[in-house]
């Protein structure tokens, strides 16, 4: 799949958004190591804080289809220049694949690139977990 392929399937999922409150539509393409390709889109709530980002939600996907690892992520909004990921999405991106590649864009074609670890520099992982036993 090409970089341009993995954005188009990120705008498509922000087609899909449930924005009533914001009106902040995002949508994220996931692609594993071995090519398979989860979406997600943002989906609000009337109570903010149980609100889903798109890249959560194409995180859940690919854990609950059994992989827990990818190579790249493309995330779209109508924002220019394109937004990034929140916080709490690095962190979770950081999670599974903090060498990922991440592009995000917009209805401009405008793109940046990154990687997971760039935007989370001395991110928080698995490995700093300390064993108790």
């Amino acid at each position: 799949m090409t970089k341009e392929d993995l954005m188009a399937r990120a705008q498509e999922a922000a087609g899909l958004a449930y924005a009533p409150y914001s009106n902040f539509f995002v949508g994220a393409a996931i692609e594993t190591n071995d090519g398979r390709v989860f979406t997600g889109c943002n989906v609000e709530n009337a109570s903010y804080g149980l609100g889903r980002c798109a890249e959560q939600t194409a995180i859940q996907k690919m854990v609950s289809e059994g992989v827990k690892t990818f190579a790249r992520i493309a995330v779209f909004t109508r924002a220019s220049p394109p937004s990034s990921p929140c916080g709490a999405c690095r962190q979770i991106l950081f999670e599974f694949a903090p060498d990922a590649i991440v592009y995000m864009t917009n209805h401009n074609g405008e793109v940046l690139e990154s990687t997971v670890r760039a935007l989370l520099p001395l991110g928080f992982g698995p490995q700093d977990l300390k064993s108790t036993t």
